[in-house]
């Protein structure tokens, strides 16, 4: 599936729901689908500044496409990693450098999410522009 695919399919998943009640529910669920982040990988040069929550992301190269794999110690903020890890993971640098994130505001994510967790959202997205970059 292609970045714009993967970005069309989360703009869909969200119009689903009416309330904001109900898309927190969604990304609660997306956060437990994680995959196991080990311990050791909890560092804090894995640790994204400017997070209120303790956000892990780790990043691997392979084949030229980038993977990441991520966790956090609240639950929202769990979800809200995975939701962009799930978009992109398996990116070249390229797509993530040129990619501007508009289906987060398309999603209205970050007018909808508390001051603190915004600020978290955008250090999140800085941080995998900055693998990128």
């Amino acid at each position: 599936m292609s970045l714009e695919e993967k970005k069309q399919q989360v703009v869909e998943d969200f119009s689903v729901y009416d309330e904001w009640l109900d898309k927190y529910e969604y990304l609660i669920e997306l956060g437990k689908g994680l995959e196991a982040f080990p311990e050791e990988k909890k560092t804090e040069e894995r640790l994204i500044k400017g997070c209120q929550s303790r956000v892990w992301l780790d990043s691997e190269e392979r084949d030229g496409r980038l993977y990441f794999t991520a966790d956090s110690d609240a639950i929202i903020t769990k979800g809200i990693i995975s939701l962009l890890i799930s978009v992109y993971s398996g990116c070249t640098k390229q797509e993530i450098a040129a990619d501007d994130f508009g289906f987060v505001a398309e999603i209205g994510l970050k007018d909808n999410l508390s001051p603190t967790r915004a600020n978290g959202l955008v250090s999140m997205i800085e941080r995998i522009k900055e693998i990128a970059g």
